[in-house]
């Protein structure tokens, strides 16, 4: 749990399991979580990235109108809704570290999710932070942003992540 896991490992594939109830203990691996995502550095982190099969996801941006740094933990996250409206934009994932590809992702979404006091947040998100949730969320359920790509181009980004950590070694 303390590092992030690439690809292929086969955990970053299973669907994450829903969480009863918010306790310390969660609140503990989102925290571990987004230590790990500011070092890494990301701007989102899904708990089975780790290893964890929980529905976890931690987000960190700097807000595009404000300036202001986002950062917070959202338990069972669950889109309720996606705007016609879509953008492609570049995406990278911390598990297929130094490939980038462009992904067309909806502009706004809505989304519902418990927070650290076991609340139900409805949320609306645009933008980039829109962006974020949905790869995270994607995570949750064992989908990778490649998977949005042709199988060729999935297979040759999937092999330079091989070949990068084999030369890591």
């Amino acid at each position: 749990m303390d590092k992030i896991l690439f690809v292929p490992n086969p955990l970053l594939r299973q669907k994450a399991n829903k969480i009863k109830k918010v306790t310390n203990n969660e609140i503990l691996i989102a925290k571990k979580m987004r230590d790990i995502m500011n070092k890494a550095p990301g701007v989102g982190l899904a708990a089975n990235q780790i290893g964890i099969l929980k529905e976890i996801v931690t987000v960190s941006f700097v807000d595009q109108n404000t300036k202001n740094q986002i950062e917070y933990s959202l338990f069972n996250p669950n889109i309720i809704s996606y705007s016609k409206e879509k953008v492609v934009m570049e995406e990278g994932c911390l598990s297929l570290p130094n490939q980038f590809a462009e992904i067309e992702r909806s502009e706004k979404i809505t989304l519902e999710y418990l927070d650290e006091k076991n609340s139900l947040v409805k949320k609306q998100a645009n933008g980039i932070e829109a962006r974020i949730l949905q790869h995270e969320i994607d995570h949750l359920s064992g989908k990778l942003f490649v998977d949005y790509l042709s199988s060729l181009k999935r297979n040759i980004i999937i092999k330079k992540v091989q070949k990068f950590l084999k030369n890591k070694k």
